[in-house]
């Protein structure tokens, strides 16, 4: 068995195999965008953090928790109301696993990170239920800004892997991707997924569009991370491989990105099996629709963890986030190894973390 066996493709499966051969020997560089939008703190929408007051350092912890293996802004990783732990376990597993290096790009966060980070100087997006996320000079600057950073990070390497953690974020995609003209359905970070919340939320938002301007669309119902990471795509992709690292937020990246222009046959969307098995969403129809670009799912054998905090992202809880597909599929890549091994490392990383609480 080898890697290849945990991987499934769909949308262009040739293309997700000259995307994959193209890089057995490249480098790969880690991106990860953190962003705030204040949809997150409606009740019951989700469960990115213990309690309502602790959402907003969901982002910055997680690029800490990367960086030096705990967090400064809060005493404990990121984790769930129960206690089930943040993806970006499994993206610091996969990243340490196969030495790729990774950069933190502050594009919104209510809170910055302890930690040298790219400043962007963005401000976080507003409740769109309530009013719109941005104004539309801001949803420019934040292309513009991305197609900055993504120029320079690009021009580094082999791939760019471009990941985010927003609480929140599936709902700001869902809108934005209606707001495009997509029939999505998108997933949670929870099994039961508040879909008539969702829907309820984006149904107040929509109402306030009045032009089908992409931009305008942005500035109504999304928030600055699809803003930003399009921008990033639009101009890295014009130069190296670029793999969005992520399911529903990224599919609206990419509905984004298909507006302003990027080049499609460098991008790729690399997310877990739990993402692209989710029978809530539609997201490997919807990249279909969007973009002739593959999907590489990976499964990270999670199902088979002997801890109940890891077997939890098999039974739907977070999914996906923090880059954690994107970074495991390059750790196969690069090393060769297959989901045994990573489920390894991640028992290792897990039994560290909740053994030194």
């Amino acid at each position: 068995m080898t890697y290849l066996d945990d991987f499934e493709f769909f949308g262009n499966v040739n293309k997700a195999h000259d995307f994959i051969d193209a890089l057995k020997s490249g480098n790969f560089l880690f991106s990860l965008v953190i962003s705030y939008t204040e949809t997150c703190e409606i009740p019951g929408i989700t469960f990115a953090g213990a309690d309502k007051d602790s959402i907003k350092f969901t982002s910055p912890a997680d690029a800490e928790y990367l960086y030096y293996g705990y967090c400064k802004t809060i005493d404990k990783i990121p984790m769930t109301p129960d206690g089930k732990p943040t993806p970006a376990l499994l993206t610091k597993t996969a990243l340490e696993s196969c030495s790729i290096p990774h950069v933190v790009i502050n594009a919104g966060s209510k809170i910055p990170p302890q930690l040298p980070f790219i400043h962007t100087g963005l401000v976080h997006g507003k409740n769109i239920s309530v009013e719109s996320a941005m104004s539309d000079s801001q949803v420019s600057q934040a292309v513009d800004y991305g197609r900055m950073v993504g120029r320079s990070l690009a021009s580094l390497t082999d791939c760019l892997i471009i990941g985010e953690s927003i609480p929140g974020g599936t709902t700001t995609a869902l809108a934005v991707l209606r707001g495009l003209g997509f029939k999505a359905k998108v997933s949670s970070s929870i099994p039961n997924n508040p879909v008539e919340l969702k829907n309820q939320i984006v149904n107040l938002a929509l109402g306030r569009l009045t032009s089908d301007n992409p931009y305008h669309v942005i500035a109504e119902v999304g928030d600055p991370m699809i803003a930003f990471v399009a921008g990033m795509l639009s101009s890295a992709s014009e130069i190296t491989k670029v793999m969005l690292a992520g399911g529903t937020q990224m599919a609206a990246v990419l509905a984004f990105a298909s507006k302003i222009g990027f080049n499609e046959q460098n991008t790729a969307i690399g997310t877990t099996s739990y993402i692209s098995n989710d029978n809530n969403a539609n997201f490997t129809s919807l990249v279909s629709e969007i973009a002739d670009i593959p999907v590489i799912s990976v499964n990270p054998g999670l199902e088979n963890s002997n801890f109940s905090g890891l077997k939890a992202f098999s039974q739907g809880f977070a999914k996906e986030g923090v880059g954690a597909g994107g970074s495991i599929i390059a750790s196969m890549i690069k090393t060769g190894n297959d989901s045994t091994h990573f489920l390894t490392l991640s028992e290792k990383e897990y039994h560290r973390l909740f053994t030194s609480l």
